[in-house]
């Protein structure tokens, strides 16, 4: 071997050798800023869509978010994005935000059911990175006071009598309310005309002003309704009964079967650090447990439902395969 060939093979060992050096540095470098940049996070204000109009889910989340901005020391701007069954926000955070943690969503059922009744270009599962598990809804079937029907028999027997002539408002296809009413219509024999809204600021003045006969809301959305004696309450779909005052039956109690309530939490796009879906998930969880939104929780007849980062990524592709089959069921799924 000549002494050239000799110096080039030995080049090329140091070659061999200073290549994985190189990227090592530079691997532990992007991980040494990346950890720092998770430390100092948040450095400026975090903006949480509110994917529904005005209404319980808007009360809740505000004072969650002036409550977590404490702890976090940065304001939480609470942005209102309704549309598309509650799916237009985070959709829309998905495709067009950083998962820099500055831009969060709320995310409702409808994520893992529309994507079953319709085609879609995102995925539950894979667009999101989930933080925490909030609370959620319970509902119940109201009509206006004056309404000829004063107990659930008297809706049921009517829809018997006439099939699709029963109006009922939701907060949208594909919502919670939307397919509650459906399952005990389907369970009860009867067929009714579903009308779409997107949110309770839409169906309760529908129902109030007699455009619709009936309604499903949740009770944190009725409730002053209630109290003022302008609806009434029909049945609720817990598994218990919602407020002594109002002494309402369930629909199981009346012979239907369906029991259900709606949950949500926070998430944000897919990809983020898993350090700053800690800080998130820390913060909020120290909210969600301050006497002032457990307070607001009674207020507004919502349920604590935690459910942690990992947990509730879990519980997302738990509620994915199981809605898939509650929407075969009623005969909803995309051909």
């Amino acid at each position: 071997m000549n002494q050239q060939t000799s110096n080039t093979g030995r080049m090329w060992v140091r070659c061999l050798w200073i290549k994985p050096v190189i990227i090592s540095v530079m691997t532990g470098v992007l991980c040494g800023v990346m950890s720092a940049w998770a430390q100092q996070f948040p450095s400026r204000p975090i903006t949480l869509i509110n994917p529904f109009q005005a209404g319980p889910t808007d009360t809740q989340l505000r004072k969650l978010a002036e409550i977590t901005s404490r702890h976090l020391g940065q304001p939480i701007a609470i942005v209102s994005k309704p549309g598309a069954g509650g799916m237009l926000g985070p959709v829309s955070m998905a495709k067009t935000a950083k998962p820099d943690g500055y831009t969060l969503s709320q995310l409702s059922v409808g994520a893992y059911r529309i994507p079953h009744m319709e085609p879609v270009d995102w995925h539950p599962l894979k667009d999101f990175t989930y933080i925490i598990g909030l609370t959620g809804y319970e509902f119940a079937v109201i009509v206006r006071a004056d309404s000829p029907f004063k107990t659930l028999k008297d809706f049921m027997d009517y829809g018997k009598a006439n099939p699709g002539r029963i109006s009922y408002a939701s907060v949208g296809a594909g919502t919670s309310t939307h397919l509650l009413m459906e399952d005990m219509a389907i369970k009860a024999g009867i067929q009714l005309l579903h009308v779409p809204y997107k949110g309770t600021s839409g169906t309760l003045p529908a129902l109030l002003g007699g455009h619709v006969m009936a309604s499903c809301n949740s009770t944190g959305s009725f409730a002053a309704l209630v109290e003022a004696g302008q609806v009434r309450l029909l049945a609720s779909f817990g598994e218990k009964r919602m407020n002594p005052k109002w002494n309402t039956p369930t629909a199981r109690e009346l012979g239907i079967d369906v029991v259900t309530y709606s949950p949500y939490g926070i998430v944000a796009p897919a990809g983020m650090d898993p350090k700053v879906v800690k800080i998130l998930h820390d913060a909020f969880k120290k909210a969600m447990d301050d006497p002032e939104h457990l307070k607001l929780l009674e207020q507004i007849n919502q349920v604590y439902w935690y459910k942690s980062s990992e947990d509730y990524t879990k519980w997302a592709a738990e509620t994915f395969k199981h809605e898939r089959a509650l929407i075969e069921r009623l005969g909803l799924l995309a051909k």
